[in-house]
């Protein structure tokens, strides 16, 4: 009967223990999270620059223009351009050009654009591009347009895109139209 006692004592006092709470009081799951964020390794923060960063001119009245940028990922994982702000249009969308049955088409890429670790991502005219709709103003050469890049995974990206003449067709400027940062 006394070892049946001390039974039930010990695991009464283990079912105790096993109950507490792990944290220590007052410690929150953010200061956790924090301290599982600082053991990541600095190779695997996500960081995207972008350069050559162009447009064109456009006409009074054009319903879109087009942006171009060469994006490129510097981080240790994939990442992923998710969407694009500008106060100079109504919206911008991330576009394709595709040959389909020997026509050339374009379509707006709605998962965004898969940015591979270390890698560089051109956007270009006939290619993959920023479609600008619904200019607020006509693009000037010499008057540049700004944008906010925004991905998956790394921090917002301010971004001048330096506008050239109608008919210009890659950049020019080697590497002077870069990110604002």
């Amino acid at each position: 009967m006394k070892a049946r006692f001390l039974l039930l004592l010990v695991l009464s006092a283990l079912g105790l223990v096993a109950c507490q709470r792990t944290q220590e009081p007052g410690a929150s799951a953010a200061s956790t999270e924090k301290a599982s964020a600082a053991a990541v390794p600095a190779s695997a923060l996500a960081l995207v620059v972008a350069t050559d960063a162009w447009s064109r001119a456009t006409p009074p009245g054009a319903p879109v223009a087009g942006g171009y940028v060469s994006l490129q990922n510097q981080s240790s994982l994939p990442d992923r351009l998710i969407a694009v702000e500008s106060s100079a249009s109504a919206q911008v969308e991330i576009h394709e050009m595709n040959m389909d049955d020997g026509v050339m088409k374009m379509r707006r890429l709605d998962e965004g654009l898969a940015l591979p670790p270390g890698k560089k991502v051109v956007l270009g005219p006939g290619s993959i591009h920023l479609m600008f709709i619904a200019p607020h103003a006509p693009f000037e050469v010499g008057k540049p347009v700004t944008a906010t890049l925004i991905f998956e995974h790394a921090p917002r990206l301010d971004v001048r895109f330096e506008v050239r003449s109608m008919g210009a067709s890659e950049p020019d400027d080697h590497g002077h139209g870069d990110h604002m940062r």
